[in-house]
């Protein structure tokens, strides 16, 4: 049977088939350990096929061909990565200003790994009935310099309803994949979206102004307006693999189109003369946040602290 993967736990897959039926699959033996370089061979999104056994539970023998996928370093695998979920059609990355904070370095790293491997991405600011006037120039700020790039920016409030519509038209006939640190409120707006499905939420830490992680694993969900939602777990450091350094600004669509006109045709933006990207640094035409955050990819550095929303501060051990 053939089926589309709805839930993974590690160990067991809820598959459903065409005809609205779940089975808890589990993976072929020798299947687990095939090529599999991630530490989930198997994620939510994926198209697989699977023999039913006598207990009707499934044994999982196939996966089909990915047509895209995110992933992350492995937390506790620095050398391996986890698959977050894949097939997707559209992102949707949270993003609060102060509760907890979303920093543009995790912004841009989502954003290059959605560029990377051809994913629609979308900024959505959560959590409008929180905003102080601060926040909300912070806000304001963010959605100018990620506009001007190209990328979609919507404004919503889970908890007032405010926003919603715009968002479902987004998503609807797609399947969209809500992320972003714990305690962004991604629950919340799957809630407010879909009601009946009553989602497990939890309060923000007033100790660290961090969320407290609810989802534990990625499930997808229907939704009643011709939509399918992956749900993912919060994440706090996002690392980025699978990128050599010269092809990193290339996932920066206002890099790519300056890159022509850089003196090198091999130009990394950084101590080359004539530099397109770096003249147009100096004129404002391209956010210092975002070249920062360049630059902290180019290095290597994994995305593992907190900074402030311009990118500036010191590392904090999460």
């Amino acid at each position: 049977m053939t089926g589309l993967v709805y839930k993974s736990t590690g160990s067991w897959y809820t598959v459903k088939v065409d005809d609205g039926t779940f089975y808890e699959c589990r993976i072929k033996g020798k299947f687990r350990i095939k090529g599999i370089t991630s530490t989930n061979p198997v994620a939510v999104g994926d198209v697989v096929d699977f023999d039913v056994e006598e207990n009707n539970n499934g044994v999982i023998t196939n996966i089909h061909e990915r047509k895209n996928y995110i992933i992350r370093k492995s937390v506790n695998l620095s050398k391996q990565v986890h698959i977050i979920a894949s097939n997707i059609d559209k992102l949707f990355l949270l993003v609060t200003i102060n509760n907890p904070p979303t920093t543009t370095s995790f912004i841009d790293r989502f954003l290059v790994t959605a560029e990377a491997y051809d994913i629609e991405a979308i900024l959505v600011f959560n959590k409008l009935d929180t905003y102080t006037r601060e926040a909300e120039d912070e806000m304001l700020y963010l959605k100018f310099i990620y506009s001007r790039i190209g990328y979609k920016c919507l404004k919503v409030s889970a908890t007032e309803g405010k926003g919603l519509d715009t968002l479902k038209a987004e998503m609807q006939g797609n399947v969209s994949m809500f992320s972003g640190h714990s305690g962004v409120g991604k629950s919340t707006l799957v809630n407010a979206l879909q009601p009946s499905l009553n989602l497990k939420t939890k309060e923000i830490s007033e100790q660290h102004s961090q969320g407290q992680h609810t989802t534990t694993f990625a499930e997808m969900f229907d939704l009643d307006f011709d939509a399918k939602i992956i749900d993912t777990p919060g994440i706090r450091g996002f690392g980025i693999v699978d990128m050599e350094p010269d092809e990193i600004g290339d996932y920066f669509p206002e890099f790519f189109a300056l890159k022509e006109d850089c003196k090198f045709n091999n130009c990394l933006h950084k101590e080359e003369p004539h530099c397109a990207v770096k003249d147009a640094l100096d004129n404002d035409e391209v956010a210092w946040s975002r070249y920062r955050s360049y630059l902290q990819m180019l290095e290597g550095d994994d995305e593992t602290y907190r900074t402030d929303i311009y990118g500036e501060g010191k590392n904090e051990q999460e």
